[in-house]
């Protein structure tokens, strides 16, 4: 518990570091996350007996670093415009996609139809994913809508606690069985209450002018979705007969074993923004 507590500490003194210094070293952050991450992804899927085409989902993280020093998909971006680097990323994913299917006729000896749609997969969940981090901090007001996403951590921490003193009936015990239903609503009750107090917070300073009820949506949605994204990547472990991803962060696991429910959350916040709060 010591040394968890102290590479959390650790983890998120660098991530407020991260955000503090900017776009760039956020883009450069999540690149190298994402590599690390569809490592552990492929090394996991390697141990079920799989053969992903490694080189490609490495590839694939190129235009997450792309996007962090140059542009956003956004209309806040000044630099490219919208239609252009959504056509330049959906370009690339094209090219991978392309590149996967060639290898069925052409490498079908080697690499199966599950080989490759697992080697997708891998490029959607983990890369694609992350991708969302840099796309809400380059919003309009970013530096404070990103803050959000890592709310997941909150549901994490007080369905813990929450789940310690009071969880009896397990939430799902074949795919993780120390989660209970009392640890999974104070999670999404304690991410709630994070939320509309930082909500608040930054409208009391005039930071933000949003109407207090979407940050209890947010709250919400992120208090429900994070655990979701927990028990997808706790599926695909158990599938594997793997117990971490990795062991990167001491008491963690891997980046994915402690970006698993970030990887859900991303992409809402940075919808809800863009489509409702605008």
């Amino acid at each position: 518990m010591k040394t968890r507590i102290i590479s959390g500490i650790v983890g998120l003194a660098l991530l407020f570091f991260v955000i503090w210094l900017g776009k760039i070293a956020l883009g450069i952050a999540v690149f190298l996350v994402a590599l690390i991450g569809i490592h552990e992804f492929y090394n996991c899927i390697e141990k079920a007996g799989h053969k992903p085409v490694r080189l490609i989902g490495y590839i694939s993280c190129i235009p997450v670093l792309l996007l962090g020093l140059y542009g956003s998909f956004n209309s806040y971006d000044r630099n490219i415009s919208p239609l252009g680097t959504l056509s330049y990323f959906m370009l690339g994913m094209f090219v991978l996609e392309a590149v996967l299917m060639g290898l069925i006729v052409f490498k079908h000896h080697k690499y199966n139809v599950v080989d490759i749609s697992l080697s997708l997969l891998g490029i959607f969940y983990v890369v694609f994913m992350f991708s969302f981090i840099i796309l809400t901090r380059n919003l309009k007001n970013g530096n404070y809508y990103i803050w959000f996403i890592f709310f997941a951590w909150v549901t994490d921490t007080m369905a813990y606690f929450t789940g310690r003193a009071f969880g009896k009936r397990k939430l799902s015990p074949e795919i993780s069985p120390k989660k209970t239903v009392a640890g999974s609503i104070g999670g999404i009750i304690g991410c709630v209450a994070a939320s509309t107090i930082y909500g608040i917070v930054l409208n009391s300073g005039n930071y933000l002018n949003v109407a207090i009820y979407h940050f209890i949506v947010i709250g919400a949605l992120v208090g429900i979705l994070s655990q979701v994204g927990d028990l997808a990547a706790s599926a695909i472990k158990r599938y594997a007969g793997v117990k971490d991803y990795g062991n990167l962060m001491p008491g963690h696991g891997g980046v994915l074993d402690r970006f698993d429910s970030i990887l859900f959350i991303a992409p809402v916040i940075y919808f809800y923004i863009s489509l409702v709060i605008k």
